[in-house]
């Protein structure tokens, strides 16, 4: 029997609703969501679990929710007896991963999350930029046209979400340079992305010096099970290099598919996707048709365990 892994989504898989059937049935939930409330100074829950859709999808919405739904349950599965001995998260996901291997406080660490969503909008802001989706290219392909186009305008890949389909970030220049260069490399699809900013690149400079200053003062201890790191797809422990990571990924590609490949050589079979929506479990079956891939965000899923 291999190792289980908790995985936890990024921006994207939010959903007005989320976690409103957990905090009806579960009062540890509920607490969460109070505590939370009075961490970040307006009703978090009621943005969650009533939107509108277009508030839940602002980043300084969207982090905290994702945050305080997956801890929830998180917590909900070790009460259950599923603890995972492995995690990984994607983009904003690391935290709540990083929060379930107690390498901080569920309070601390909403407090991160809440800072980090407003330097990344605030850099936004200050650097504006965008996003855009590649599919059917290879990352090797992805990465020349990036630098072809970076002639137009800085752009970088940003997330290796799955063999062929891989997201850009950079100027606005930069993005539009490369959607039309993918066509013409073949590309199946270049799609823009409804994002407010180009996060994970050279842009969120500003953001990550400013966050690392803020993760300077706070308290982080050894997790207690190894997170698979965004930046260099290997797991992390120490508190250190908890630290940089956290500084570091504002800038640097979401290395997912190096992630789970480095994952399943260490003895992961079952990915647990831990959170709202199932996009990482259908990005881990298309990097490892062989995993065994779990879905938990609901009660009803809960009730599976």
């Amino acid at each position: 029997m291999g190792l289980t892994a908790f995985v936890f989504p990024g921006q994207g898989s939010q959903c007005v609703g989320m976690g409103k059937d957990l905090s009806e049935t579960f009062p540890s939930a509920r607490t969460l969501y109070d505590q939370a409330g009075r961490i970040l100074g307006y009703d978090l829950a009621d943005v969650c679990f009533y939107g509108p859709e277009a508030t839940l999808r602002e980043t300084r919405y969207t982090q905290p929710a994702l945050y305080v739904h997956s801890v929830v349950v998180s917590r909900l599965l070790v009460e259950k007896g599923m603890a995972g001995e492995a995690a990984a998260g994607h983009s904003l996901g690391e935290f709540p991963a990083l929060a379930h291997a107690g390498a901080y406080t569920f309070e601390e660490g909403l407090r991160l999350v809440q800072a980090r969503a407003r330097l990344m909008q605030e850099a936004a802001d200050n650097n504006p930029g965008s996003m855009a989706a590649i599919i059917g290219l290879e990352a090797e392909d992805v990465r020349d046209l990036c630098e072809e186009a970076g002639r137009s305008g800085m752009v970088q890949p940003a997330n290796y979400n799955a063999p062929g389909q891989i997201v850009i970030s950079g100027t606005r220049s930069g993005v539009e340079g490369a959607i039309r260069l993918a066509g013409e490399r073949g590309a199946k699809r270049a799609i823009p992305l409804a994002v407010s900013g180009a996060f994970h690149s050279p842009l969120m400079q500003p953001a990550a010096e400013a966050f690392g200053k803020i993760l300077s003062g706070v308290r982080i201890g050894h997790a207690a099970v190894p997170v698979y790191a965004n930046v260099t797809a290997l797991p992390i422990q120490n508190p250190e290099e908890i630290r940089e990571e956290l500084k570091r990924q504002l800038t640097h590609p979401v290395r997912w598919i190096e992630t789970v490949e480095k994952m399943v050589q260490d003895g992961v079979t079952r990915f647990i996707e831990v959170g709202p929506g199932k996009v990482l479990g259908g990005l881990i079956k298309r990097i490892f048709p062989e995993a065994e891939i779990l879905s938990c965000g609901t009660v009803r899923d809960l009730e599976r365990f």
